[in-house]
């Protein structure tokens, strides 16, 4: 018992110490910087732990998450231990026990790799300046940034080494020292070359950038400034991103309806967006249909347009797992990414990434994103999980309905719900179908216990609002809304089953219970479930009659103890198989509670299997059974069960007291 305490007590000191690491950073970087510096302190002082995707040379900090799923964007990393910035290795000794050797930018940008940079530098006649007296901040790119420029650029470049690589290299240069906390989110600092501005952008998770260019090497100091090595060569921003798009032929289409939508103003105006900019092959890909359905509705297109538009500015190096950003229209699109590819929902449709304009950041998608908000319900329907009610409702010629500006609420059954029914189309399932038509335009969120829903077909549904599900009637909720242009659509669990008179007349009109109902006429219950109420019965089957043995089947002959019998099977309140959990209990009208559960899709009940749910009523629900449910018995097991759970949360109260108590004495000190 000792070792488990002390055990215990490790790895919660261990948590606190990680916390307190972490929340005494100054920066998310700076967070990101020191969680490396513990994962790395058992190779020595100043050691890092780093990640590397496989295949690549990219690698990061390490943060808690990261750390644990070994991936970035998806693949899989290699951890190194590696000196943290500022710090290098002395032959004999064990981690990285020396700091740098302090001396002039030139000479730093040697020391920390940048060999191409100060191979430039020299060329562009900038050594001087470097080696002088001064302040700067320099974000050198990699010898791999230079590497990786186009051909042309790179040419024209050192082509003219005193004019165009001298201005180039000037506006990696800022005219005062910066360190990693000095790079705040959304700075702006003027560069070396005619003070035109970079942009700044440092991450919640750790990554900072400049002009995209993410610094892989921060907090070099030299004795006249300080070097952060960047991954990329920047070039300066001069336009607005609605310029950027002006000038772009393959956004021509998008052009037009940035104008149409009235948002030229917003993109001219300052901001930090992210524009998932569709080129014209993306627009040429929608139906024609469609796309002259939404260029031609002023609120359509301009839900479709700000859905291409995030509220902030978020670089393609700053996304290293899916992460669900807001956009202007008011909903989420989720992005991420996979190796080398930028992800949206999932889909590899970023064709060009990171071109910054002065008030944000555009990435190029071939596919048009087209929210909700924007689609009819036909739409809706045909672009989701519902595929077997899509087509049923378009058979039913249900699809005016779908495709116009009725304000309804379209409550689609999930594709399962149609396993083993069949899908002929008679009059009677197309009276079926109208009935899962409402004949407003609802959000669940607006839904409220015993309201009342009208359907086409003119009847009136119930909304039953319980602990962890909304239903109506025996349909509960099985997804967010999906809210339309003009109509929603919610997707609920079973085809709706509306009621068909009281409990006693379901079982009436069902032979299966047949002796039950003759049971309940002799127990004198006919009144109680044909009354106005909200009854579950769980209802014994011919079948369950049928089995009990002839003692049991004797003693029902007594009014009394048939009576007690069927009112065990009732239940007090209103309870649809949609709504029941893991560990259900219902309180019958006679005797102890009632176990509910499910599993494999099967509702248990006192571990008695339900054979059919959700027989509608207008007083109650029937779920039919074929074995008489008996009181559960609490065996020696069950009690030992309880007693254990109690000592382990006696023992847990205890350690987070020493928890607390520690942690006191860690602020009081000695």
């Amino acid at each position: 018992m000792a070792l488990y305490f002390t055990h215990r007590l490790t790895l919660f000191a261990l948590a606190i110490t990680l916390i307190a690491t972490v929340f005494a950073a100054k920066t998310p970087y700076q967070a990101v910087l020191q969680h490396s510096r513990i994962r790395g302190r058992t190779h020595g002082p100043n050691v890092c732990a780093m990640q590397k995707i496989q295949g690549t040379d990219k690698k990061y900090f390490t943060n808690c998450k990261q750390w644990y799923h070994r991936k970035i964007c998806g693949k899989p990393t290699v951890v190194s231990y590696e000196c943290c910035p500022g710090y290098e290795k002395v032959i004999g000794e064990k981690g990285c026990p020396a700091a740098l050797p302090l001396v002039n930018i030139y000479k730093t940008l040697g020391v920390v790799g940048a060999t191409t940079t100060k191979m430039y530098s020299e060329r562009a006649k900038l050594q001087e300046e470097i080696e002088g007296p001064g302040s700067f901040t320099f974000f050198a790119p990699s010898n791999e940034a230079w590497a990786a420029l186009p051909t042309e650029i790179l040419d024209a470049l050192v082509s003219n080494v005193n004019i165009e690589l001298l201005n180039a290299l000037h506006y990696h240069m800022i005219n005062k020292r910066l360190t990693s906390d000095d790079l705040k989110h959304g700075a702006l600092f003027p560069s070396m070359y005619q003070d035109f501005d970079v942009h700044i952008h440092h991450y919640s998770n750790g990554i900072v950038t400049v002009n995209c260019a993410r610094l892989v090497k921060t907090d070099q100091h030299a004795t006249n400034g300080i070097v952060h090595v960047v991954d990329r060569v920047i070039t300066a921003i001069t336009n607005n991103v609605n310029s950027l798009i002006d000038t772009d032929d393959d956004l021509d289409t998008l052009r037009t309806a940035v104008a149409a939508a009235g948002l030229t103003n917003l993109l001219e105006n300052e901001g930090f967006y992210t524009i998932f900019a569709p080129t014209n092959e993306a627009f040429e890909k929608i139906p024609p249909e469609t796309l002259t359905r939404i260029l031609g509705d002023p609120v359509a297109l301009k839900d479709l347009l700000n859905y291409h538009i995030l509220k902030n500015l978020h670089c393609s190096e700053s996304i290293v797992a899916g992460t669900p950003l807001e956009t202007l229209q008011g909903t989420v699109l989720e992005v991420g990414c996979d190796g080398e590819e930028m992800t949206i929902n999932g889909k590899a449709i970023v064709t060009q990434r990171d071109k910054l304009g002065t008030n944000g950041v555009i990435h190029y998608v071939n596919e048009l994103l087209i929210p909700d908000s924007a689609k009819t319900l036909l739409e809706l329907v045909e672009g989701s999980v519902v595929t077997t009610a899509s087509k049923l409702f378009k058979d039913a010629g249900l699809t005016d309905h779908l495709i116009g500006s009725e304000a309804v609420t379209l409550l689609a059954p999930l594709n399962d719900a149609f396993k083993d029914k069949s899908l002929a189309m008679t009059p009677d399932l197309k009276k079926l179908l109208r009935n899962h038509i409402l004949k407003e335009k609802f959000s669940s969120k607006s839904l409220y216990h015993g309201q009342e829903l009208e359907t086409l077909g003119g009847l009136k549904l119930r909304v039953f609002v319980f602990r962890n599900s909304l239903c109506i009637e025996n349909a509960c909720i099985a997804a967010h809304d999906k809210n339309g242009r003009y109509a929603n659509m919610f997707i609920v669990d079973q085809i709706l089953a509306p009621p068909m008179g009281t409990v006693m007349d379901v079982l009436k009109a069902d032979d299966r219970f047949s002796t039950l109902v003759g049971a309940i006429q002799r127990a004198g219950l006919t009144e109680l479930l044909n009354k106005k109420g909200t009854y579950t019965f769980f209802a014994p089957t011919n079948a369950a009659f049928s089995a009990m043995p002839p003692a049991d089947l004797n003693k029902l002959m007594n009014p009394k103890e048939l009576a007690n019998l069927l009112r065990y099977h009732i239940g007090e309140e209103f309870l649809v198989s949609g709504a029941v959990t893991s560990h259900t209990r219902m309180k019958p009208l006679t005797g102890d509670k009632l176990e509910l559960g499910t599993r494999n899709s099967t509702v248990y009940v006192n571990r008695v299997p339900v054979v059919e749910t959700d027989l509608m009523a207008t007083n109650g629900v029937v779920h039919a059974v074929d074995v008489i449910i008996k009181p559960l018995r609490t065996t020696i097991i069950s009690q030992i069960s309880k007693y254990l759970l109690l000592i382990n949360l006696q023992a847990t109260r205890i350690l987070f007291v020493w928890g607390r108590l520690l942690s006191k004495m860690a602020e009081d000190g000695p």
